[in-house]
């Protein structure tokens, strides 16, 4: 994949574009899945391919994804992938004015909401499911007295164990290895 490793996005019509829910899963599916067609994305979120194809063009319109012409069969086939492999903002890049600022804040929540989201579907999922997970699924959470210097020094060094683990080489040993979601937050707060 010829793309930048991480995209600062610092433009609200793309952050507003990318904090909607199906955008989002629809991204994350390219990320577990690699790249796909509309009929592979609409079946990995239970949508219809119509509705995939919409917000597709969406995203391409925002340069979140691309197509990969590459791949496809023929001339009807369109095949999409991420331009970046990791995106980024913070909502101190949109304090400018009032409009971009109340999106960046929006986007904020809608993020947190998607990651809740995954958690509570893991925990409704069937005894079945998380039976042959065992113990594996955790969660923690530590308060810590720091500086705000120290608080981004803490960030780069969860961010590159992550990275870590997100770009490394699968094993070739024959095991399945299902798609995990691990996020972390690091917000100042009072007990």
């Amino acid at each position: 994949m010829d793309h930048k490793e991480v995209r600062q996005i610092t433009d609200s019509k793309v952050l507003a574009v990318l904090a909607h829910p199906l955008r989002r899963r629809l991204m994350d599916a390219l990320k577990v899945y690699g790249p796909c067609t509309a009929s592979m994305l609409a079946e990995h979120t239970g949508q219809a391919v119509a509705n995939a194809s919409h917000h597709l063009r969406m995203l391409a319109a925002s340069d979140l994804i691309e197509e990969a012409p590459e791949l496809a069969r023929d001339r009807r086939e369109r095949w999409w992938r991420l331009t970046s492999a990791e995106l980024r903002w913070t909502t101190s890049d949109f304090g400018g004015d009032p409009a971009t600022a109340a999106i960046a804040n929006a986007a904020a929540s809608i993020n947190l909401d998607h990651h809740v989201g995954l958690v509570r579907a893991w925990y409704a999922a069937g005894e079945e499911e998380r039976e042959a997970w065992q113990d594996a699924p955790f969660s923690t959470d530590k308060w810590l007295r720091l500086t705000p210097a120290e608080l981004a020094e803490f960030e780069q060094q969860v961010l590159a164990l992550f990275h870590r683990w997100a770009t490394r080489e699968i094993p070739d040993d024959g095991r399945h290895r299902d798609p995990v979601f691990v996020f972390a937050f690091g917000v100042p707060g009072q007990p």
